[in-house]
């Protein structure tokens, strides 16, 4: 392309400091570097991930930034030593990265990466090179993506090529919420066929949980949410039973533990709120129930007693659902192009660019499951 090799200037949202509008600005983008790919983002959604960093974890080290890894976009230029990726390409850049070499990425146990910028600095949730300026000052690329804007560049070992027929504006939500909640269920929690299971929180990624339960075989599955509103939506995934939280002056745990005679054998939590994680892990039958946190947060410690495990729960984690990015989101688009994995419903407004604040209002207020903005054309 004409631009390969050249700085790029382009529009995008920029977050100058926490807990602030973001602001369209003007940005430099610089040519991608040894193993990078320089990417025009189509599409990008906004996940909860970019409004805790914006509004609750507010790092003083984080910002300036430009939000947004959950996107999808056509490849402008590659650098030197990247032969899998070619200008043209669909791709999806992915916050997970999967470099292939190290002992995690050549483990089939855990989808971990000791090369990714989450292993230098977790906290910041960038990592510290960035090709992004703004009226002459660096500005940082979240979880090393940064799709608020219209030209992005990423290490290849986050970029996942995809069917060249996928339709952009909806695989760009199968780059987090929907891997995490899904992949949560199918790969972390291992729901059996038959078993009962309970989802805190609705959002996408409570709701991608509760489609993975259905494609696992679940027999019952309790969405559960203090927003009623969302109850509609989680039974179009497969939710069989709804609970709100308010309408119970017990514990949920035990509401929860009364349907279904001593607990679910598997439970999400989704919310990234650490009491709900203790709530969840308690809603789990004793013996063999597997309790998965899957919220993101490292604002506060969560606890348990000793007795909630010792009796046969498992208490675990992940992260991205367990999906290696590079290898399992090209699958994951072409379940969605094969009729076999939800995309399009979770799609509640479309929106632009320009409407970013509008987006992260809604998404604030609980009235959005996800806005997907149109970024750039094709």
């Amino acid at each position: 392309m004409a631009t390969a090799g050249k700085v790029i200037k382009c529009k995008a949202a920029v977050a100058w400091e926490p807990n602030k509008p973001l602001v369209i600005e003007e940005i430099e983008v610089a040519p991608p570097q040894a193993n990078e790919v320089r990417i025009k983002i189509v599409a990008t959604a906004v996940c909860h991930t970019d409004l805790y960093h914006l509004l609750e974890s507010m790092h003083p080290d984080g910002f300036p930034t430009v939000l947004g890894h959950e996107a999808a976009g056509i490849v402008e230029s590659v650098g030197s030593g990247v032969t899998e990726i070619q200008p043209g390409d669909k791709v999806i850049p992915v916050n997970y990265n999967q470099c292939r070499e190290c002992r995690f990425c050549k483990s089939p146990k855990t989808n971990q990466c000791e090369n990714g910028w989450a292993e230098t600095r977790p906290g910041m949730m960038a990592p510290l090179e960035s090709r992004f300026t703004c009226k002459g000052k660096k500005v940082l690329q979240f979880v090393g993506n940064s799709t608020f804007s219209e030209y992005t560049v990423v290490n290849q070992m986050a970029v996942a090529k995809i069917d060249p027929a996928a339709p952009l504006d909806k695989v760009c939500l199968i780059g987090c919420g929907i891997c995490t909640g899904y992949g949560a269920a199918v790969n972390n929690a291992k729901v059996e066929p038959g078993s009962t299971c309970a989802v805190f929180g609705l959002g996408c990624v409570g709701l991608a949980a509760v489609m993975g339960c259905q494609a696992a075989g679940a027999k019952k599955i309790i969405a559960v949410d203090i927003n009623p509103d969302k109850f509609e939506k989680a039974k179009v995934f497969g939710a069989t039973d709804f609970v709100n939280p308010k309408d119970h002056s017990k514990p949920i745990n035990q509401v929860i533990a009364e349907m279904t005679n001593g607990g679910v054998d598997y439970s999400l939590e989704c919310t990234g709120k650490v009491d709900v994680m203790r709530s969840a892990l308690q809603s789990c039958v004793v013996g063999w129930g597997v309790s998965v946190i899957v919220g993101w947060t490292a604002l506060q410690e969560f606890s348990a007693q000793p007795v909630d495990l010792i009796a046969g729960r498992t208490w675990t984690g992940s992260m991205f659902g367990g999906y290696k990015g590079r290898d399992d989101v090209p699958k994951l688009v072409k379940a969605y192009m094969d009729k076999k994995l939800k995309v399009d419903e979770f799609i509640t407004h479309n929106m632009t660019l320009d409407q970013i604040n509008d987006a992260i209002e809604l998404m604030k207020r609980g009235e959005c499951i996800r806005a997907v903005l149109s970024v750039s054309p094709e």
